[in-house]
Formats: structure tokens, sequence, C-alpha cells
């Protein structure tokens, strides 16, 4: 024994090890980790030098359990926060407000499997899938519309304007007299071709706005899937055709100035413009606005797409053009002189008129669709929204 006192005892969690304790440690059983046995003799602190007094090997003096690991930066225990416990490194968010992954709320948001609108990043094969399937459900409604609205009123234009033409009569007189005077009547009957081509191109023009509107209507109500019917489109397209009829002439006085410079400003217009019948229908204000937006918002988007619209008409009205001509030439200069010649010939511009439908309707769908996904890239918005704002 020495004459030293015994070291006061250590208070608990000081880090010291309680001799009183069977483990040396207070509220703990067994050997803490870190410990190790030692040779018998004294314990540190009875009866030897203090100074060489220290914790064990692996211990550290500022932790309340001998030889752990420190937590790691920012975790306490008991949990008073942080992640709740769950698979992964986020499981189990209570506090995340939004849906789980695949999930769409009715009338709100993307969907990607819209019937009609093509959400972004489903690219070239969305586009085409959603035009596909909005004429395998309209087909019955969109044909008849077509027929009634766009090919009969160009056929019925083509045969008058076929009629009045004053080109053969012209070309008899000029073999019968080869002098370089004009013809006569030359400038009444150029009046009277142009009235007839300009009036009717205008009257054509305000049937098709019919079409475009009813045409519309059916596309986004089957695409909602409500019921549509084609009396109920025809009565929509009458309803709206005089505003759109108005922002397509001036669309179209647009474009033909353009043209007149160089030709390129009337290609830039007719495709910055493209969208401006859509954005009538569904905004009802500040079509060309709007229009000229959308095209330089998104450029090689929209540019790609009505590029492949424009493509697909300018091959579906040039061969029947081309069937037409060829076929009206095998009844002479001027057919109507016999009424044999003359059936024939309105026979042929018929038969070549209805050969145009595909294009009308590639038109009709693909502008359509491309609206549809423009408004999806400037903010969630389904087909139930688009018809909702059709009326």
């Amino acid at each position: 024994m020495t004459d030293l006192p015994p070291p006061p005892t250590p208070s608990s969690g000081s880090g010291e090890p309680d001799p009183s304790s069977p483990a040396g440690s207070p509220g703990h059983s067994g050997p803490q980790p870190g410990w190790e046995p030692g040779p018998a003799g004294p314990q540190h602190g009875w009866g030897s030098d203090p100074s060489s007094a220290g914790p064990p090997p692996g211990g550290d003096p500022t932790q309340g359990v001998w030889g752990a690991a420190p937590p790691p930066q920012g975790w306490a225990f008991p949990p008073t926060g942080g992640y709740p416990p769950g698979p992964g490194p986020y499981g189990g968010q209570p506090w995340y407000p939004g849906p789980p992954p695949g999930w769409y709320p009715p009338g709100y948001g993307f969907d990607p499997n819209d019937a009609l609108v093509t959400p972004p990043g489903a690219g070239l094969g969305g586009w085409f899938n959603r035009c596909g399937g909005a004429l395998r459900r309209g087909w019955r409604q969109l044909v008849p519309i077509m027929l009634l609205t766009q090919v009969l009123p160009a056929a019925v234009l083509s045969v008058i304007s076929l009629g009045l033409d004053p080109s053969a009569k012209w070309a008899a007189q000029a073999e019968s007299n080869p002098s370089p005077a004009l013809p006569d009547n030359f400038a009444v009957d150029l009046l009277s071709l142009l009235v007839v081509l300009v009036g009717g191109s205008l009257l054509v023009g305000l049937v098709q706005a019919v079409g475009w509107a009813a045409g519309t209507r059916v596309i986004t109500q089957q695409a909602a899937g409500q019921p549509v019917s084609l009396e109920s489109a025809l009565r929509y397209g009458l309803r709206r055709a005089l505003g759109l009829w108005g922002w397509t002439l001036l669309i179209s006085l647009l474009i033909g100035v353009g043209l007149c410079f160089c030709v390129l400003p009337g290609i830039y217009l007719a495709f910055a413009l493209s969208m401006a019948g859509p954005v009538y229908l569904f905004e009802r204000h500040n079509p060309l606005g709007r229009a000229f937006r959308m095209f330089h918002d998104r450029l090689g988007l929209l540019l790609g797409r009505v590029a492949l619209v424009v493509l697909a008409v300018i091959v579906g009205t040039m061969i029947p053009g081309a069937l037409e001509g060829v076929g009206t030439s095998a009844f002479g200069t001027d057919p109507f002189t016999s009424a044999g010649t003359a059936a024939g010939a309105v026979v042929v511009i018929g038969v070549t008129s209805v050969l145009t439908l595909p294009a009308h309707l590639a038109q009709l769908i693909g502008l359509l669709v491309t609206y549809a996904e423009q408004r999806a890239h400037e903010a969630p918005v389904n087909t139930a929204g688009l018809a909702a704002e059709l009326g």
C-alpha cells in the first residue's frame, strides 16, 4: 500500500472509466470496445504514477464510448430529424409534395399517353404516332368534311376556270391573224377571268375555313374521349369560319407580298405564321404574334414539323395537278365545245381533285398536332384542356 489517497471518482459522462463499475464504464455491461485485458497488477491511478495515467489504447476521452468511431457529421442520436428510414438514400420522404413517378393526376400535367399532345422529349416518333391516331379515330368524319369543304369547292373552281379560259380563243386568233396585235376583247376576257379566279378563291377560302374549324373540333374532341357528330362539327365550323377566314386572308396577303421580294421572305412568313390558324381557334387572340413567338422560341422543332407537312402537301397536290393537266389536254384546248369532251374534262377534274384528299388531311392533322406539341413546351397542357379552350 502507498500513502497516496485514492483518486476522486470521475463524474458520469466525463469520459474516464469508473473503477466501481464492473466494466469500468457507467451504464454499460461487459467490456467496452478498445479495452484489452492487461497483466495482473495495480491499475493506473492506484498506487502508480498519476502522470502515466491515460485512456486505454483505442480510446478517445472526447467520446462517450471508448474506442467507438465518431458518428457522421450532422447525425444525432436519438434522431431529431433528417431522412426517415426507408429503402435507398432518399427513401420514405413524406414531406415531398409531388406524385410518385408514373402517376399523372387527371386534368393536369404531362401525360405520355395523351392522344393529341406530344410531351416534351417524345420526339418525332411521338408526333407521328399522334398524327396517325388522329386519322384512325376521326377518318369517318374528317373524310366527308374535307370532301365537302376542300375538294369539292376546288374542283368547282377548276371547272369554271377551264370553261372561261380564253387562251384557246386567243391562240386561234393568233393563227388566223399573224399581225402582232392583241386578240379581240383581250382586256375584257382577261378581266373576267381574273374576277372569277379572285372572287372564286375568296369564296373557296371561306368554305375551306369551315372545314378547318370543323376538322379541328373533330380531332380534339375525339382525342379527349368526347363524341362528336358530323353535323355538330360543321355547325361549329360555320360559327368560327368568318374569323378564321379573315386571318387567313391577311396571312395570304403577307406571304404573297413576301414572295414578291425575292421569294425567301414569303417562305419565311409561310413557316413563321403556320400556327396562326390553330392559335386563333384555341386562344382567340393575337394569332400572328403568338405564331411568331412559337416559331422563334423553338425554331428547329417547329421548322422540322412544318417542313414535313409542307412536303406532304406539295407531293399530294403536285401529282394530282400534273394528272389533271395531262387528262384535260386529251380533250383539246377547248373541251367545252361539245358535251362529250366537256363531260370527260369534268370527270378528270373530279377524280384528280379527290386524289388531293390526303394532302388536305395531312395539312389539318399535322399542323394541329404540331400546335399541341408547342403548347406542351410552354406549359403543362393536355387534350381535355385544349378541348375546353376550343369551346
